[in-house]
């Protein structure tokens, strides 16, 4: 069903949730993705893949994180050998190889224990060179990623579509390098078409999502810094997420990687398409609040980064409407004046003093946390 908004006597379609854009599955080393599989988050190594100590600390920071998917730079035939050492360190993390132009390293990355490329069929050269990296792929039954950017839109798209990047010329780009692939007879295909405008991201994905039924991994390229690449990300992703668009994501930030992991985190849980720690919900306070609400949600937060269990707790500062504010979590607080009250999916089990009010919270936290 499609909804609609008046806004000065034009109606326009507001996206709603849906359900989850069908899509044909493929499997990247341990991972599947695609068809009903999870969202998968995905993130890159920003150090020197040859570096192999220090890709592999990266690495170990990342999936602590709870990367699921990591890809790494190969411009050289060294980080193509290093591949071989850094599969046999994480043998069930799925590594993808970053690939441009040289067909040999393709071949090498595969070679040394890649899960999967990321390359551009259409830039490697040609059909021979095309075929062998097929052949290559077919024979280690790993996937390729084709990946469209803005920034490397081809010229004869460019020009054609009035000498600026569209949609319809990133879709076209994407399909011309799916149909490398197929007249190759492949089809373990991935597909990106990434922007750094949020409007144009949106609106490609859109229109390639209604033209193939790959798996389509989502991102905002060359988002920013950590503030603003958040927003952007978060926009731009959580509104294809919304539309049921998207199997695979990353959050795309400059600086530490483990980041762009957290991020990505949190727009599929307040998606709630999946769910990994204890979400946290507090008022914003008003005249009525009678604790020192920020000081105690803070720690309410810390002890929560402890707790493994996808928990809603909830701070909240009036006892008088704060239980049925918070009505859906699993267990919260609310105070009041040198008193609070301890609350479960909004009923009330418990009065506390103020000073011993977190304590009685943080008991009953970890006697759910410890619950089956």
């Amino acid at each position: 069903m499609e909804e609609f908004a008046d806004n000065q006597n034009v109606r326009k379609r507001v996206p709603i949730m849906t359900e989850r854009r069908p899509s044909r599955q493929i499997r990247v080393g341990t991972v599947l993705i695609g068809g009903q599989a999870p969202v998968v988050i995905q993130s890159m190594t920003n150090t020197k893949t040859e570096d192999i100590e220090a890709t592999c600390r990266q690495i170990e920071r990342l999936t602590a994180a709870g990367c699921e998917l990591v890809r790494l730079a190969v411009p050289t035939a060294e980080a193509a050998a290093a591949l071989r050492e850094i599969k046999r360190r994480f043998p069930r993390l799925p590594l993808v190889a970053d690939i441009h132009f040289d067909y040999r390293l393709a071949l090498l990355a595969a070679g040394n224990g890649a899960d999967g490329l990321r390359l551009n069929p259409g830039n490697i050269g040609s059909q021979l060179k095309i075929a062998e990296v097929v052949a290559c792929a077919r024979h280690y039954q790993i996937p390729i990623r084709i990946g469209v950017n803005a920034g490397s839109l081809e010229r004869d798209l460019y020009d054609k579509h009035g000498s600026k990047v569209t949609a319809d010329g990133l879709v076209e780009s994407a399909l011309r390098h799916v149909d490398i692939l197929e007249r190759h007879g492949f089809e373990q295909i991935k597909i990106s078409i990434k922007a750094h405008s949020v409007p144009l991201t949106i609106d490609s994905y859109r229109r390639l999502a209604t033209k193939v039924d790959y798996p389509l991994h989502l991102g905002i390229t060359e988002a920013g810094t950590v503030t603003a690449g958040t927003v952007k990300s978060a926009v731009g992703i959580g509104c294809l997420l919304a539309e049921g668009i998207g199997d695979t994501i990353r959050v795309s930030l400059t600086g530490d990687p483990v980041t762009e992991v957290a991020v990505a985190k949190s727009i599929l849980q307040a998606l709630e398409i999946r769910r990994f720690t204890p979400e946290l919900i507090s008022c914003p306070t008003c005249g009525r609040t009678e604790v020192d609400l920020l000081s105690l949600a803070q720690r309410v937060e810390e002890r929560l980064a402890a707790v493994n269990k996808p928990l809603t707790v909830a701070v909240m500062g009036c006892v008088v409407n704060g239980p049925g504010e918070a009505r859906e979590a699993d267990i919260g607080i609310a105070g009041g004046r040198g008193e609070g009250i301890l609350f479960r999916r909004g009923k009330i089990i418990g009065r506390y003093p103020e000073a011993e009010l977190l304590d009685a919270l943080l008991a009953e936290i970890d006697r759910l946390d410890r619950t089956d």
